[in-house]
């Protein structure tokens, strides 16, 4: 991949509000112990008398461990407290407006566009499924998502997040190209920094 290219898809991140777990380690994803109720998720063997023509020759290093009302657990133990996206086996913090509990669809996703998934524009090659894991509750999606993933190729699965981390566990280990955006199961506020250049001393 060239630099060029490199750096158009880091600025289209940005802009999507999105940025990579391990680039905010400190702030937003932490070690925990797994606080919830456990899903789906199988230790991955390896049988060399088989071969998955499916999957990859390496399995995928995104699974999920558990879910609770403190954040996503991954299986290495780490925990995510906000909004994320699993794609092409990397995490990435996802910066999105929290769906309040109105009435209307339109009021639901209020603040909400398809520059929140602008990421798919660019990603090469392209899941061939998006989980949409919309919280505790299943709500249906914004108006604007299914036709929009529909012109990339995407096929859109909308459930609730407990459901959507047991999906994606499945999907990976049977070697599918899919993709997650999850929501918590209870909203969590970003603590956003800044970067501070220092001051040399006169």
């Amino acid at each position: 991949m060239s630099v060029r290219l490199i750096l158009s898809r880091s600025r289209t991140l940005a802009r999507a509000g999105i940025s990579s777990a391990y680039c905010r380690s400190k702030c937003a994803v932490q070690a925990a112990p797994s606080l919830g109720r456990n899903i789906h998720q199988t230790r991955v063997t390896r049988d060399r008398s088989f071969t998955n023509f499916l999957a990859d020759d390496n399995p995928p290093p995104v699974q999920v461990s558990s879910i609770s009302e403190n954040g996503i657990v991954l299986a290495d133990g780490l925990l995510i407290p906000g909004s994320c996206l699993f794609l092409e086996g990397k995490v990435y913090l996802w910066d999105v407006p929290e769906i309040p509990k109105a009435k209307g669809k339109e009021e639901r996703w209020s603040g909400w566009s398809e520059e929140r998934f602008q990421i798919f524009d660019v990603v090469t090659p392209k899941p061939e499924i998006l989980l949409l894991g919309t919280g505790k509750t299943l709500v249906q999606p914004p108006p604007f998502l299914r036709p929009y993933l529909s012109k990339l190729g995407i096929q859109l699965d909308v459930m609730d997040t407990r459901n959507a981390c047991s999906t994606y566990n499945l999907l990976a280990e049977e070697g599918r190209r899919v993709a997650a955006a999850l929501m918590p199961l209870t909203p969590h506020p970003w603590h956003k920094t800044t970067a501070v250049s220092g001051h040399s001393a006169s």
